[in-house]
């Protein structure tokens, strides 16, 4: 008997019940409004698409040491797959599922995976790596820099009326609830987007598939 594979949409649809069983409603509908209100206002043309140049920054890597985007193309394309923070529920199921699902293939061909929060360092964003075992890098992007110049940041100048101690905004030491919107990015030699898959809602995110079939098809167009 064949088993039905492994999705993350079906991760979060699970995710998404369980709320509605144990959320009081309040707290519900207004995870529910948040999500529907960054779907509406996204602006497409403002995010980064195939065939822009990126900055070649120089991001921090989680576990000590520097994660240079030039580097990483080296020798060929690199999937860049950004999350929110190291407690987010949704990136916790999306960065293992990844990890399951991408990784090893994108390791057999050679193309680096690194996952790229503004979660900071400092601050504990290690903690979704350790956490999880996961085999791919994970990068901090420090004031949302990279994430602001592919035009895929959101609530940048948003500061909740309540701020308890251990926040988000102190997580990524902003002060204010930015983050990016959850993003599978391909780049290859020179810095060039190859393929940009962006969501602004948090409980939709790239399949591994897609991720593949994309690198696939760089990977023919380059050895044409």
């Amino acid at each position: 008997m064949s088993t039905a594979p492994e999705t993350l949409q079906a991760h979060f649809h699970a995710l998404h019940a369980e709320r509605e069983r144990s959320w009081p409603a309040e707290q519900l509908a207004r995870n529910v409004a948040k999500r529907k209100e960054l779907t509406e206002t996204f602006d497409r043309s403002r995010a980064v698409k195939p065939g822009d140049r990126i900055e070649p920054i120089t991001l921090e890597d989680s576990q000590g040491g520097e994660i240079a985007l030039a580097d990483l193309v080296s020798g060929g394309p690199a999937v860049l797959v950004f999350f929110r923070f190291a407690g987010c529920p949704a990136c916790n199921l999306a960065l293992p599922y990844y990890d399951r699902q991408l990784r090893p293939t994108l390791d057999r061909l050679g193309v680096p995976l690194v996952a790229i929060s503004p979660h900071l360092t400092e601050t504990g964003l290690d903690e979704i790596r350790s956490r999880h075992q996961l085999g791919f890098r994970i990068a901090a992007d420090r004031d949302n820099r990279l994430a602001r110049g592919l035009g895929i940041s959101f609530d940048r100048d948003v500061v909740p009326a309540e701020r308890p101690q251990g926040w988000t905004g102190e997580l990524t030491g902003t002060g204010t609830a930015e983050f990016p919107y959850p993003a599978a990015i391909i780049i290859d030699e020179g810095l060039v987007v190859r393929y940009a898959d962006i969501s602004p809602d948090w409980l939709i995110r790239t399949e591994a598939p897609e991720i593949l079939s994309a690198v696939d098809r760089i990977r023919r167009k380059v050895a044409a």
